[in-house]
């Protein structure tokens, strides 16, 4: 409900903002144990790696996006490597730079758990917004984001905006 004239309580909208990123994670991490073998920070990073273009993101890039420390992406990058869903491989325009890159595994994996990913959100948000409510809530999440968040503001300007959700698996050519 707006009040027209009331001043905004900042404390109460970040407050609500922390809030529901908790009410979020709770209940969509136990569905991603079930469904996809890795812990929800390791899905995390799938589910980046499977949005982005070629299905890889410098390391630098990665962390500004995820929501881990680099000693923890580090470790779940390891892990994942380890159970082969990633690869690390160099970057050709810096030769510091480490790609991120999504195996065939990897794509398999989130092939099976998007669909059921994909249903709990709508369960999540049916009856919360109106498709308008969404995509102004979208902008506005977008415009926070981008001001607390610069490096990953600076990711979606080079095109992170109008990538799906989840991109459709290819049909096998062979």
């Amino acid at each position: 409900m707006l009040v027209s004239g009331a001043k905004p309580d900042r404390v109460t909208t970040v407050g609500l903002v922390f809030e529901t990123a908790v009410g979020l994670r709770k209940a969509i991490e136990p569905s991603l144990a079930c469904t996809c073998g890795p812990a929800a920070p390791w899905f995390e990073v799938l589910i980046r790696l499977s949005r982005s273009p070629g299905q890889r993101l410098r390391m630098s890039d990665l962390a500004a996006q995820a929501s881990l420390t680099p000693s923890g992406l580090t470790r779940a990058i390891d892990r994942l490597i380890d159970l082969g869903l990633v690869t690390r491989e160099a970057c050709s325009a810096d030769r510091r730079g480490t790609y991120a890159a999504l195996t065939d595994a990897g794509q398999q994996a989130m092939d099976l758990t998007m669909p059921r990913h994909e249903q709990l959100l709508h369960q999540l948000l049916e009856g919360v917004f109106d498709p308008d409510e969404e995509v102004i809530f979208v902008a506005l999440m977008r415009r926070l984001r981008d001001k607390v968040n610069p490096d990953a503001a600076r990711l979606t300007e080079l095109g992170d905006e109008e990538l799906p959700l989840y991109r459709e698996p290819v049909a096998d050519s062979a």
